[in-house]
């Protein structure tokens, strides 16, 4: 094989897995994400505003994702759609053991299901320890909307950071950069002059 030609073929692989790296960082946290500032979960076909806070630790700062700290946190959902207000929501906190097989066991908090008709969901759990948990949200009478997203708690985000920081110029840069290498040695197609 020519060494052009591998080359190449080592850029192009080089950017499908950044490619593929970027795209699970995009969908890490399940069915959190953030827009115009706020931090939405999405259920099913609705939508709750999702805010957390330790008091403790960070005051008045409100988190979205990743929980900062051990310690006292409080979570507030409110209901974005009004239909909320009617359907039962219930909420459950698990450790992240990579199946949900032993759901009970696992479960490190529980809100049973319950009618909120005033739009908003509140509860306080305190974290002990740092892990790696997974939050699930499930609404409707036969609880069948459920959105389930994982967060860590009190754990390094110097990778966390890096990535969100550096990783998408990083893999834009590359991207352009492949595109580039791999066009300037098309040559342009000639014309026949008649």
């Amino acid at each position: 094989m020519k060494p052009f030609v591998l080359l190449k073929l080592t850029v192009g692989c080089a950017v499908l897995a950044l490619s593929a790296l970027l795209a699970s960082q995009v969908h890490a946290h399940g069915g959190l994400s953030m827009a115009e500032d706020m931090c939405k979960l999405t259920v099913g076909p609705y939508m709750m505003h999702f805010s957390g806070y330790q008091p403790e630790n960070t005051q008045q700062k409100q988190f979205c994702e990743d929980i900062p700290a051990v310690g006292q946190t409080i979570v507030v959902l409110d209901y974005i759609e009004q239909e909320l207000r009617t359907l039962p929501a219930e909420v459950r906190l698990i450790k992240d053991t990579g199946t949900e097989a032993n759901l009970e066991a696992d479960t490190v908090f529980h809100l049973p299901a319950k009618v909120y008709p005033n739009g908003s969901i509140d509860f306080a759990y305190t974290f002990d320890k740092p892990g790696k948990f997974v939050g699930i949200v499930t609404v409707g009478d036969k609880k069948e909307h459920v959105s389930k997203f994982p967060f860590s708690v009190g754990e390094p985000k110097f990778y966390t950071k890096f990535l969100n920081i550096y990783m998408f110029p990083v893999a834009a840069l590359i991207i352009v950069l492949g595109i580039v290498f791999f066009m300037r040695d098309r040559k342009p197609s000639q014309t026949v002059a008649s």
